[in-house]
């Protein structure tokens, strides 16, 4: 019986991995790590995060780098044919080792390519077994970092991808929780422009590269008004009052 794991390699320090995590690519027969490709379709050549993590933990050998097309945004027929191709490929290895381990940056259910991925084995491979063994997420990891305490008391949490515009991080922001915005990089003038208009700005703050020698934490109110890293993250923490317990 084949068995694909999703392992979630958190968002950049290899220290944030867990036992578990660190056991799974370890027992694995092979660990594929997604990369980005060239404008050829063809591997990038760049080492991801995610590959730069998992070697801490296996050796270069039964790392398998495997296109996903994840810079690919306008062409979506060369994305789908990226896709197909990284799925067989993953169920190739699947058939020819029977475990396989794929590494994803943050957790595996978590905004990942591990899902798609996931489905499209499941079709080729039937039987294929899927399991996800969870990873520390950016916004937990930047939460440790600057201090920003994300939830109190019954304060709600909202996760918001802004690769599709500011809008929907505009509409959490007026609402009464903390707000965490995901992949905000190229729009970060809008993303300051939101945080503004809201009122949210004092106490948000906002990172990339997180434990590595590039990491950069910020207050969000010295947000570029260029683009930032694309894996940019950022924390706008509930409003709070009351002094302590003021949440329950």
């Amino acid at each position: 019986m084949s068995t694909l794991v999703g392992v979630g390699v958190g968002p950049g320090d290899p220290e944030l991995v867990t036992v578990k995590g660190v056991r799974a690519l370890q027992e694995a027969d092979a660990v594929v790590v997604p990369v980005m490709s060239a404008s050829d379709g063809k591997d990038g050549g760049e080492p991801g995060r995610a590959e730069a993590t998992v070697l801490h933990y296996v050796g270069a050998e039964k790392v398998v780098r495997v296109v996903f097309a994840l810079n690919e945004r306008t062409d979506r027929a060369r994305r789908e044919a990226a896709w197909d191709a990284a799925g067989e490929r993953v169920a190739a290895l699947l058939r020819a080792h029977g475990s396989v381990a794929f590494a994803t940056i943050g957790d595996p259910n978590v905004y990942s390519t591990f899902t798609y991925l996931a489905q499209t084995v499941a079709e080729l491979v039937p039987g294929t077994v899927v399991e996800t063994v969870p990873g520390i997420t950016a916004m937990q990891d930047l939460a440790a970092r600057s201090g920003a305490v994300l939830t109190e008391g019954t304060e709600p949490l909202t996760l918001v991808p802004v690769t599709a515009g500011a809008a929907a991080l505009k509409e959490a922001l007026e609402g009464p929780g903390t707000v965490v915005a995901y992949k905000f990089g190229r729009l970060a003038a809008e993303v300051a422009t939101a945080l503004r208009e809201t009122g949210r700005t004092e106490g948000a703050v906002w990172g990339s590269a997180l434990g590595l020698p590039e990491e950069s934490i910020r207050p969000a109110a010295e947000l570029a008004e260029g683009p930032l890293p694309y894996l940019s993250t950022l924390i706008a923490p509930a409003p709070r009052g009351g002094g302590r317990g003021g949440k329950l």
